[in-house]
């Protein structure tokens, strides 16, 4: 990265605060230190839902189709859990919200752990390449939203405000580069295939294209892990209802010390596929952007 593009990407943790955006999860991630279909950037997120969709034999096919396959059912209902590690500490975040696949636009309400500067939930809205939040730091007016590009977020927004959002977590699967069956589970009455393997995220970067990809490609620089371990639940139809995905990063730049190393388990479920969502990006007078808080020249 460039001196000038460090510094921007520096100001911008700054000037959202230091319990928002990059800083909600790398506060946290301090103290626990001692810090396309399902959003693709082609036609296939507009495509109705199509009836021909079915789980693949070829566990590796399934696995990567899978972003594809559950965009075709136009939303869902999410929930999300993000678990932070390192050596004698761990600090967890939990979330709700939803995801319209056809408008590219999804929800999170994410509760901040305690230590966290922020108390309450901070909420997320989540388009391709951009992100919205609002209770995210203390120069944040009450009622406003930031406007962050994920660019400008050093892990691509993927962990970063405390949950992985839906569009990102099942374009990951994109990059799977292993995928083996681990058997049929029965979860919340409808039995589902589970899977196991190791995606690369530039690969899934790639695969995604478009503003979507933006996130993933950013990421794929900033983790010390590149094989991504995960673990996937898929229905008959190749429909992701869960996924459990394990990022590692150092907490501090360039050092591969295991005492600084850091370990974050997210994990997304979906479900109520196709039900009526309520999704939209705030409206233009509520949000600020991280030039008018300081955070870029």
């Amino acid at each position: 990265m460039k001196r000038r593009e460090r510094g921007t990407t520096d100001r911008v943790r700054r000037s959202i605060g230091s319990a928002g955006a990059a800083a909600a999860l790398l506060a946290a991630l301090a103290a626990t230190a001692g810090c396309t279909g399902v959003g693709g950037g082609g036609t296939a997120a507009r495509s109705p839902q199509i009836s021909s969709d079915r789980l693949a034999d070829d566990p590796l096919t399934a696995v990567r189709s899978a972003a594809d396959i559950t965009g075709h059912s136009g939303s869902a209902r999410t929930a999300t859990r993000l678990v932070t590690k390192s050596p004698g500490k761990k600090a967890e975040f939990r979330g709700t919200g939803v995801y319209d696949y056809a408008k590219r636009v999804g929800t999170v309400s994410v509760v901040l752990p305690p230590g966290a500067a922020t108390k309450g939930l901070m909420s997320e809205v989540v388009t391709p390449g951009v992100v919205y939040l609002k209770n995210s730091g203390a120069r944040v007016p009450a009622g406003k939203w930031v406007k962050v590009p994920v660019g400008q977020l050093s892990d691509g927004n993927l962990v970063s405000s405390g949950s992985t959002d839906p569009a990102t977590a099942a374009g990951a699967l994109r990059g799977a580069r292993t995928a083996s069956l681990v058997g049929t589970e029965t979860v919340g009455g409808t039995s589902l295939k589970h899977y196991r393997g190791t995606l690369d995220l530039a690969a899934a970067a790639d695969a995604t294209g478009g503003p979507a990809a933006e996130g993933l490609r950013v990421a794929a620089r900033a983790f010390t892990v590149k094989q991504v371990p995960y673990d996937v639940w898929l229905d008959d139809r190749g429909r992701l209802h869960k996924v459990v995905e394990v990022f590692t990063f150092s907490s501090v730049p360039g050092s591969t010390a295991k005492r600084d190393r850091v370990t974050v388990v997210s994990t997304t479920s979906l479900s109520d596929f196709g039900s009526p969502v309520q999704a939209a990006e705030p409206p233009a007078s509520q949000v600020l952007t991280t030039k008018a808080l300081g955070g870029s020249r």
